[in-house]
């Protein structure tokens, strides 16, 4: 597995802006050493000065930074190939102006098994979030175009592993390196594609800006199940389908309360299967919101799948869609987000989500693991 990271700019990019009283730039770095890497490639040109001024070398962080060429007016293309000789034969090349919470170990498995000589990240872009920039294909991207006017149906997140041969591949040393680099790799058919339903974020203008500091302030979140963890479950496969029905287990009040009292967000996933009327099922969450906020408690927010057991819907656990939609309405970090759930399918979605999923027993209730978790203060 590769330890060295390239760090590129592609322009003008305030990669030293403020985020949380310190430069943006730290928080990639912190990112990419809590998933392994030690060694980074900062291919900044003449952009480096800021950021070697902070860093350094990197020793005091355990790490080491190089600056290749850094007083050079290079492109991030041409800058990326005259740096080619201080990268190991894989890489991971992340912009400097973009966090995205990367799971790496699960990249480089796919990687892996792709045998293709570089993979992009490619967000679904299915809310408009981004440009549309990448088509997909098989699980290869058979189309890159950076000015979004082609019928891509993708967002390029800016987190590639390449290996270094593939670089003798680019077909220009202008621009950046995808642009120059993806289009031989489609032609060969050797682009490969990590999908992620995970919002990216960016510093590259200041309404982005602004959404990115919300993300990294990481406001403490839980996310949890109904049946089982909240509420008496029915017999599976039914669900709790009036207001009359619904009974609190023990202790999940007070672990709502908790929660509220240690400033934790806490959101709240259901299933309907379907078979709740629409008037019914908003009784019951509203029951839900009373009585918890009446015991000093808080659901800030409530989602629900409306489909049928065999919808095939993304929602439906173990598909996590609930959970990302959560992730965009709050700007969570799932990877720093709890998921309490009491079967294993929400264990699945929470580990396909990249979420910590913690499994709700009769031996280990809501109230248990919200006393664990305030505790330990965990993922905060």
């Amino acid at each position: 597995m590769s330890t060295a990271a390239g760090v590129v700019s592609n322009g003008d990019v305030p990669f030293m802006a403020d985020v949380g009283g310190r430069p943006f730039l730290t928080h990639l770095i912190d990112l990419l050493c809590d998933q392994g890497f030690n060694r980074f490639v900062m291919l900044l040109g003449r952009l480096s000065g800021a950021a070697r001024d902070y860093f350094g070398d990197g020793q005091g962080r355990g790490i080491r930074i190089a600056y290749p060429h850094a007083t050079e007016a290079l492109s991030p293309a041409a800058l990326t190939l005259a740096a080619r000789s201080d990268l190991e034969d894989e890489f991971l090349l992340m912009h400097a102006d973009t966090y995205w919470p990367m799971r790496f170990e699960s990249m480089w498995s796919v990687y892996c098994a792709s045998d293709a000589a570089a993979m992009a990240t490619v967000y679904n872009n299915r809310d408009g979030y981004a440009m549309d920039t990448v088509q997909v294909n098989a699980g290869l991207v058979d189309l890159f175009d950076p000015t979004g006017q082609s019928p891509a149906h993708g967002a390029d997140v800016g987190c590639a592993i390449v290996q270094r041969d593939a670089l003798d591949l680019m077909s220009s040393d202008q621009g950046t390196v995808e642009s120059a680099l993806y289009p031989p790799l489609i032609e060969r058919r050797a682009l490969a594609v990590y999908p992620t339903e995970h919002r990216f974020y960016s510093v590259s203008t200041p309404e982005r800006l602004a959404m990115l500091r919300i993300f990294l302030a990481r406001g403490p979140t839980v996310i949890v199940d109904c049946d089982g963890v909240l509420n008496r479950g029915p017999v599976a496969p039914d669900s709790v389908r009036s207001v009359a029905a619904f009974e609190w287990l023990p202790g999940a009040l007070e672990a709502l309360r908790a929660f509220r009292d240690a400033s934790y967000r806490v959101i709240v996933v259901c299933l309907s299967r379907g078979v709740v009327s629409v008037r019914e099922l908003e009784a019951i969450h509203d029951l839900m919101r009373r009585q918890a906020h009446a015991a000093g408690g808080r659901i800030d927010a409530l989602y629900q799948c409306p489909h049928d057991w065999f919808a095939g819907c993304n929602c439906r656990k173990p598909r996590p869609g609930l959970l990302f939609q959560a992730q965009r309405d709050f700007s969570l970090d799932l990877t720093r987000t709890i998921v309490l759930g009491a079967d294993e399918r929400t264990m699945r979605a929470a580990s396909e989500a990249g979420a910590v999923g913690r499994l709700v027993t009769t031996d280990m209730p809501l109230i248990a693991h919200a006393r664990d978790i305030l505790q330990l203060r965990t993922p905060v």
